[in-house]
Order: structure tokens, then sequence, then C-alpha cells
């Protein structure tokens, strides 16, 4: 997994994020399409866009394995920046904790940012219209682009994740 920040070291935490990432991003996408449809459908009226995306059934999440490792580097940062060896005195496994916890932010986050159309349509553009692997990697980054301006953050190649100025 890529290193965001110095102090991104918390290995039990990430392999609880990477062990996450199928049944989150399938949580994405049906919720994404929930969202389309309430926000955009609200007759549930029937076109070509809306049979598609109601018949679309995939577990291919491959277009979104980058956005997926930048919310995951995000969130480390957020959470986990200053102290990668907090102490839990509730008797809970690190790795079941980390799993529950990252699990309810991902879902938090992802009920906020579908609260924007851009999201929603790129995150429809790359999973149930899948478009050519150039215009797919430029909707990847610019959906990593519009999380990191969501957060106040920049995602810079070699220095990972920096405050916005």
């Amino acid at each position: 997994m890529r290193k965001f920040f110095p102090l991104d070291k918390n290995y039990i935490l990430e392999q609880a994020q990477l062990s996450l990432e199928n049944s989150l991003l399938d949580y994405l996408v049906d919720y994404v399409k929930v969202q389309y449809m309430l926000q955009h459908n609200p007759l549930g009226l029937v076109d070509e866009v809306i049979q598609r995306i109601q018949d679309h059934h995939s577990n291919d999440y491959n277009r979104l394995h980058e956005f997926y490792i930048a919310l995951a580097g995000i969130f480390r940062y957020k959470y986990y920046h200053d102290n990668q060896l907090a102490f839990i005195f509730s008797g809970e496994e690190p790795y079941d904790r980390y799993c529950r916890e990252w699990s309810a932010e991902f879902k938090k986050w992802m009920r906020s940012l579908c609260q924007h159309k851009n999201f929603i349509m790129g995150v429809l553009e790359l999973t149930v219209f899948y478009p050519h692997l150039d215009e797919a990697r430029f909707i990847g980054d610019r959906l990593t682009t519009f999380v990191a301006q969501h957060f106040e953050i920049k995602i810079h190649p070699q220095k990972g994740i920096v405050k916005s100025a």
C-alpha cells in the first residue's frame, strides 16, 4: 500500500482497510445507484440510462481501486496521523477495531459525498458505463481530486498528503 505521510506505518489498519475493499466498494456502488435514482429520477421513470443502472450487477471494482486507496490514506492521515501505536483498553483486537472504525467512517463519508452530483456521476461512469481506459483514468483522478478538495487536503505525488493552503 502507498505511504501517504511520513508516519503512515499502521500496518494493521492498512490490512483491515484492504480486507474490506470489495465489501465497501460494493456498498458504495449500491448506495450511489440508489442516490442517483432518488436525486435524479424521483418519478421512477425508466429510460435507457435508468435501465442500465438497474441491470448492472458486477463486483469488478478495479477502476475504483486507486480512489479507495486514496480514501484509506486520508482516513489514516485524519485519525492516526500523530499516533500510530494507540493502546486499546477495551480488550478489542486492533484489527477488529480498525475494521469497525473504517467501515463506519467510509459509509459516513459516502453519504456526504453522494450529496454532490459530480461524485455520483463519476462513480457511475466507472462502474456502470465503463468508459475507455484513458477516460477511466481521468475520471478516477477527478474523483480523487474531488475527495481531496472535500477534505481540504492535497495528495502530492512525492510528498503524499499535505494540508491545503
